[in-house]
């Protein structure tokens, strides 16, 4: 891993957006949220439900959905990354996978397409069989899984 991505505006971006997250999806942020809500709409009475109490809270919101959208997205992009390397990786690792599925999601949305309508053809398929484990049963999971590990025997 590149240790300069730790440091400088994006390594700190990274980290604040980590905990940010965190603390902003806990109950107690919600709370708290639903307490200021609660706080602001029974001072309402005290200001005569003035265009000023108003605009506090309109403003007050406004301003922290606007930054939370950049800090969810950060966390977001960085969790999509995650998910399809892991993804990539158990593609690349499955002999009897395609490997024409590694990094699939840079393809153009015309070839997305077309390989969903692959996927789909196997679907229908799978649907044309009345029973569910046909194609992927216990035992066909059970020889697959020995056929690997006699392959990975001969490799040692």
């Amino acid at each position: 891993m590149d240790n300069n991505n730790n440091n400088g505006v994006m390594g700190l971006f990274g980290q604040f957006s980590k905990k940010v997250t965190k603390a902003t999806g806990s109950p107690y942020a919600f709370l708290f949220a639903l307490l200021i809500i609660i706080v602001w709409a029974v001072s309402g009475p005290l200001f005569n439900f003035s265009d000023t109490w108003q605009l506090v809270i309109n403003t007050g919101t406004t301003i922290i959905t606007f930054l939370m959208v950049f800090i969810i997205q950060q966390s977001q992009n960085k969790d999509t990354i995650a998910l399809q390397i892991k993804l990539n990786e158990l593609i690349a690792s499955s002999e009897k996978a395609s490997n024409r599925l590694v990094d699939i999601e840079d393809l153009t949305e015309d070839e997305l397409e077309k390989a969903k309508g692959f996927y789909r053809k196997l679907a229908d398929l799978a649907q044309m069989e009345d029973d569910a484990f046909i194609s992927h049963s216990i035992e066909e999971a059970t020889e697959t899984h020995e056929e690997k590990k006699n392959l990975q025997k001969k490799r040692n």
